[in-house]
């Protein structure tokens, strides 16, 4: 059947017609099994290639909750790991949400191979119980079936078990963009690392204009009204981020550094207390840190957080701190995958072979005729869908041998770049749906939907029709 001009509308809709029917089933739960605060649950995540322990450290209650009063129960299927709540009385599902960690991608690492092991402090947040609950964190098998690694009663009556301290307000936090109540909306905080006193204006601008880069891009431009954002100045001591490789160490307020994994460009903290702490000062249900350094990185990992650099290391490549923003946001909110596959990475085996991914934009083509977005695929076009693969790979080798932190890195670059792009541009089913081989840092076996994306080559690109097809799911979850 040919695929229809609005066949990405009427998926979308479909989806709405879906939550909706969702938010009927639950949309007494939150009066009957909440109040309208937050409970933060913290615990520590250890372990190493193959092995995990979580142990709880401290319940706290924060502020409003949030998230929507509706949709309590994921139906997204995203995430690595999967939080149930359950109403210990009547032992009712009352609450769920996906997510991922730090602690899964270093399970992926050199280090934690060689058995290693390491703890990491994580957070989840749900409505505050009126009364005793059973908290169950769950993890993908192998065949990506939620199987239990832990639980724990909290009785949210018990003053022992809950820390209620209130903190004075020690950060001003400013609307970037308000839009409704939480309940209603998309929250989003900004917040930057490596800012010092002076630096605050600096910060302003930098949170005013990546917000205007985000709400620019398909699309979450088209549903700009269904989001509220905030940013909280936070200052820090020095200014600029760590660098390990480079011996440069900063004094900063959130910990972020470059080097994380081994990898250059990846920014991450595992400062996750000092984070959390701060950012519960606002309503929230995405995080976004922006870092105060120079060189080209970011991160974003599904419902933790996204970071990017705010400060050009060579003229006229301010454009990539633009799309590094976009991207990595695509993967904390979207639940998106990286699409790329001939870029230097830490992770071992992140994809198993055979086994089809949770990303809503990667597969491993286990049915050919069952392709997740197959909605999608034009009448005539193949699957899997030819393209001049062996061509742009020869270039990529060439491009991942350059030294990236170089001063001529990108005069050296761009001839590779160009050719590479004339490719993505010029190739016989550019611009369809199908299923490109090379995705999610594998060269085979992992299947992309479109030729080119934001999530998979280094341009202005935007999105394609699966991974906007999944931002319009996110959005309506939490905003329907």
């Amino acid at each position: 059947m040919k695929l229809k001009k609005d066949s990405i509308h009427t998926y979308s809709l479909l989806i709405f017609l879906l939550l909706s029917c969702t938010q009927l089933a639950f949309s007494q739960s939150f009066e009957e099994y909440f109040v309208d605060n937050t409970m933060r649950i913290d615990y520590y995540h250890t372990g190493t290639k193959g092995s995990e322990t979580i142990s709880l450290d401290k319940v706290y209650e924060e502020g409003s909750w949030s998230g929507s009063t509706a949709n309590l129960i994921d139906i997204l299927n995203m995430g690595e790991y999967l939080v149930r709540v359950y109403d210990m009385s009547s032992t009712t599902l009352i609450f769920s949400r996906g997510y991922s960690s730090m602690f899964q991608e270093w399970q992926t690492t050199d280090e934690a191979l060689a058995g290693i092991y390491r703890t990491f402090h994580e957070t989840v947040r749900i409505p505050f119980p009126k009364s005793k609950v059973q908290i169950v964190i769950c993890k993908r098998g192998k065949r990506m079936e939620f199987h239990e690694i832990f639980s724990t009663i909290i009785d949210p009556n018990d003053p022992t078990q809950i820390n209620r301290e209130k903190k004075p307000m020690s950060f001003k936090i400013t609307p970037v963009m308000e839009n409704g109540k939480p309940h209603d909306k998309v929250d989003i905080v900004i917040i930057g690392d490596g800012y010092r006193k002076e630096d605050m204006e600096k910060f302003r601008k930098d949170a005013k204009h990546f917000n205007d880069v985000m709400f620019s891009t398909s699309p979450f431009k088209e549903r700009k009204s269904d989001f509220n954002v905030r940013m909280i100045e936070v200052v820090s001591q020095d200014s600029g981020i760590d660098k390990p490789d480079k011996n440069i160490w900063k004094n900063t307020a959130l910990g972020t550094m470059y080097n994380t994994f081994g990898s250059a460009r990846y920014v991450l903290t595992d400062e996750n207390k000092a984070l959390r702490d701060i950012c519960g000062y606002a309503p929230y249900d995405f995080i976004t840190i922006l870092v105060n350094d120079n060189r080209y990185g970011g991160g974003g990992i599904y419902n933790l957080y996204t970071t990017t650099y705010t400060r050009g290391d060579a003229i006229g490549q301010d454009w990539q701190m633009d799309y590094v923003y976009v991207h990595e946001f695509g993967h904390s909110f979207g639940g998106l995958g990286d699409e790329y596959y001939n870029s230097q990475v830490s992770y071992n085996d992140m994809y198993q072979k055979g086994v089809e991914p949770w990303e809503p934009n990667l597969t491993a083509l286990t049915e050919k005729n069952n392709v997740k977005w197959k909605n999608l695929i034009e009448e005539g076009t193949p699957v899997p869908t030819p393209w001049e693969k062996s061509q742009y790979d020869s270039l990529g080798r060439l491009r991942t041998k350059l030294d990236r932190l170089a001063p001529d890195y990108y005069e050296k670059r761009k001839p590779l770049y160009d050719a590479e792009q004339n490719i993505l541009k010029t190739t016989k089913y550019a611009g369809k749906v199908g299923a490109f081989e090379g995705a999610g840092y594998s060269s085979e076996g992992i299947y992309r939907p479109s030729i080119d994306c934001r999530m998979f080559s280094l341009s202005l690109i935007g999105f394609d029709p699966v991974c906007t097809a999944a931002i319009h799911r996110v959005i309506d979850f939490y905003s329907k």
